[in-house]
């Protein structure tokens, strides 16, 4: 990705003004920008820091809701349900989060249904503070139709992500996120920009064929591709207990991200669980496992020329570049902040790397 860099720090800075100026409260400016940080630290460019002008946009369309009152109602022993009131999902996903790890501390497993949501971004940035609370972490989503089903040759489901992490003795857990379908449509979106070409059985035109160009794409093939029904069924596990356990609308029945309509809110389902491992064999044992299961997954022998990598071990060592080098914008994502910056009358969260245009009869004498 060619463009230029910005500090961490910089870019959760200038997230939360433009949101506060959009009209979100502190919470759901401050909840917004630490997952889409999360995201763009670790590697996950097509939920990070681009997000913020579409998040900008649904805000001050009134899509989302920027002040929203979130009720928590206790339904059961170690269940509940989170009444988002439209907020930003981010801000619904982590106060979720914090609801079912104090339920799990009572009753072994905490489960918390979110209604009345909105997209969320990264999901593993939720998961991942249930793990470090020292409890299994389980985040899912629904979303509107992008995805075909296998053999389909129109949108159902969306790209309803899953992630889980798990706590381990060592410096990071064990952390899955993932769509269910073959790609996330943001990373189509990125692409567009990008110029980069998909990959092969990952997406389709309007009457089902195959595309490798983000241009030409108009749905996405579940996860497995060629052989999807195995992702196709898994995103419709995501979708019954992010919308039919919450009430919420099933992908077909739910607004495009992309809109036109930035006023109606969505209707976005979620679930979250958090499981505590001293219900079961114990902490100690669990994170004593995982270091053991860890050790014998990274030793597995490689195919040539390839190392064996767990879930998130790509993600963290990106985000150690990253803490150092600063995080990468492709060249839309700066243009837009450029131009949110100057509607906001801040600076833009990084200096203009443009070069200086030289003559092409100079360069050819």
């Amino acid at each position: 990705m060619s463009g230029p860099t910005a500090s961490p720090d910089a870019l959760e800075a200038f997230c939360v003004t433009v949101l506060k100026r959009a009209g979100a409260d502190v919470p759901s400016a401050e909840a917004a920008a630490r997952a889409m940080l999360h995201a763009s630290l670790h590697g996950v460019d097509s939920h990070g820091v681009r997000l913020l002008p579409h998040y900008n946009r649904a805000i001050r369309g009134g899509r989302v809701n920027g002040t929203p009152a979130l009720r928590f109602r206790r339904t059961r022993l170690g269940a509940g349900m989170l009444n988002a009131d439209h907020a930003h999902g981010a801000l619904a996903t982590y106060e979720a989060g914090r609801h079912a790890v104090a339920l799990a501390e009572e009753a072994g497993i905490g489960a918390v249904g979110i209604a009345h949501t909105s997209h969320f971004g990264p999901a593993g940035a939720y998961a991942l503070p249930i793990a470090e609370a020292g409890k299994i972490g389980i985040v899912v989503c629904n979303s509107d139709s992008f995805v075909r089903l296998h053999d389909g040759a129109s949108r159902f489901h969306g790209t309803n992500p899953i992630a889980v992490a798990v706590p381990t003795n060592g410096p990071h857990p064990w952390l899955l996120d993932m769509a269910t379908s073959a790609v996330p449509y943001n990373r189509v979106a990125l692409y567009k920009t990008t110029g980069e070409t998909l990959p092969d059985h990952t997406a389709s035109r309007a009457d089902g064929t195959d595309t490798r160009s983000a241009h030409e794409t108009d749905m996405l093939a579940p996860l497995g591709g060629a052989v999807g029904f195995k992702g196709a069924g898994l995103g419709g596990m995501v979708e019954i207990f992010s919308a039919l356990l919450t009430g919420m609308r099933i992908g077909p029945e739910i607004l495009p991200m992309d809109g036109p309509d930035m006023a109606t809110p969505r209707d976005l389902g979620a679930f979250v669980i958090a499981v505590d491992p001293d219900a079961f064999a114990g902490a100690d044992i669990l994170r004593a496992g995982m270091d053991r299961y860890l050790r014998a997954l990274r030793d597995s022998p490689p195919r040539e020329g390839a190392r064996v990598m767990a879930p998130g071990d790509r993600e963290w060592a990106e985000a150690g570049r990253r803490r150092v080098s600063g995080i990468p914008l492709d060249h839309e994502t700066a243009a837009a902040f450029k131009d949110l910056a100057a509607a906001a009358r801040i600076p833009a969260p990084f200096s203009d790397p443009t070069p200086k245009q030289t003559n092409l009869e100079e360069t050819q004498e």
